[in-house]
């Protein structure tokens, strides 16, 4: 099997541990995941085996590639504590991405301990089970702060001992800005694209700062073109918000539609009726963006990020962003107000207003 076209992620499939098998769409590849017994799952949007000795020997997988795949050498014991955890998560009605998540990060706990009853550790063992996740595997401060979430929460709602964590510190996450596209860059790349289909997708993330997810998911219901909005229903933190159509998406849109002939979602995949994979979606956008010069760490995201500041650097209320992003807190959307250049471009130095205002010159 060529596994240079493919790649492998850890998963959990209903609580059981899952190797995630990823490509872009390949006929060939899709027959040999038939043949093999893989499962193609709508939920995580990728072909998936059982993590065993059997499949890790079928993909060519030595059993450290997918290191952080453990849940085998999880203790019984802690087996029943992970279900569990990931029980109540689905009762809380948390989302599929943030429960695969809260388990892989709670599982990398269950493999440190071993046996060790994991209800029975004490806060101390805790404190130096992170300390050596952040100072000897180096971990980053977003993972550490994922794993404490989900250590939290199995000790506080799953076993319901409130305050059980408080006095673990959190480290401090370092700010990192949003990388964004210039309004040239993207008019460039967006004009480029030849394929129809292809065009209406970045037209449509762009033009209403759509995450990938949020892309892939819309229904050809969700276009209202007599209010000129989009409906991006159950968006992050489950909730449905409204964003804007722009007319020269909505020309897009309509020259795809009369071509493609979706039936159910606005991007179909290729001769199915299930929505466009996130991964074909960052394929798109990469043949379009990675050849024009910029930075090689942009994605996808960055045409949400770059939508939110090109909307602050022509005056749009900060409020309204927020509103149109789905942002919780307006905390998140000032993250734009820092890689504003206009903005900053048009901020005049007191010292130059102070020498201004007594006719003196540099000399």
């Amino acid at each position: 099997m060529d596994n240079q076209k493919m790649e492998f992620e850890p998963g959990l499939r209903d609580g059981v541990p899952v190797i995630k098998i990823l490509f872009a769409y390949n006929k060939p590849l899709i027959a040999q995941m038939r043949e093999m017994g893989a499962k193609w799952s709508k939920r995580m949007a990728c072909w998936y085996v059982p993590d065993t000795t059997e499949y890790r020997t079928k993909l060519n997988l030595d059993a450290h590639i997918i290191h952080e795949n453990s849940f085998l050498n999880v203790g019984q014991e802690n087996k029943t504590a992970l279900n569990h955890f990931i029980q109540q998560l689905q009762l809380s009605g948390y989302s599929g991405s943030t429960i695969r998540t809260y388990s892989d990060q709670f599982s990398q706990l269950l493999v440190h301990v071993q046996q060790m009853p994991v209800h029975s550790l004490s806060v101390q063992q805790l404190k130096d089970y992170l300390s050596a996740c952040l100072t000897v595997a180096k971990l980053s401060e977003s993972t550490i702060h994922s794993r404490l979430n989900a250590i939290k929460f199995y000790f506080e709602q799953v076993l319901h001992r409130e305050r059980f964590l408080w006095e673990i510190p959190r480290p401090k996450k370092p700010l990192i800005l949003p990388k964004v596209i210039s309004e040239e860059k993207i008019l460039t790349g967006l004009l480029s694209i030849k394929n129809i289909k292809h065009k209406a997708l970045l037209f449509t993330a762009y033009s209403a700062g759509l995450r990938v997810s949020e892309v892939v998911n819309l229904l050809i219901t969700d276009i209202d073109s007599d209010r000129m909005q989009i409906r991006i229903r159950y968006a992050k933190g489950k909730k449905d918000r409204m964003a804007t159509l722009a007319n020269a998406t909505l020309q897009i849109l309509r020259e795809y539609f009369l071509t493609y002939r979706p039936k159910k979602y606005l991007f179909e995949g290729q001769g199915t009726h299930e929505p466009y994979s996130t991964r074909s979606a960052q394929q798109v956008f990469n043949r379009v963006f990675k050849n024009m010069g910029l930075p090689s760490n942009i994605s996808f995201h960055s045409l949400r990020h770059s939508y939110a500041t090109h909307l602050l650097e022509n005056g749009t209320d900060i409020k309204y962003i927020q509103e149109l992003l789905g942002h919780n807190s307006i905390n998140t959307t000032l993250r734009y107000t820092h890689v504003s250049k206009k903005r900053l471009g048009q901020i005049e130095s007191p010292l130059d207003k102070i020498m201004r205002n007594n006719g003196k010159e540099a000399t």
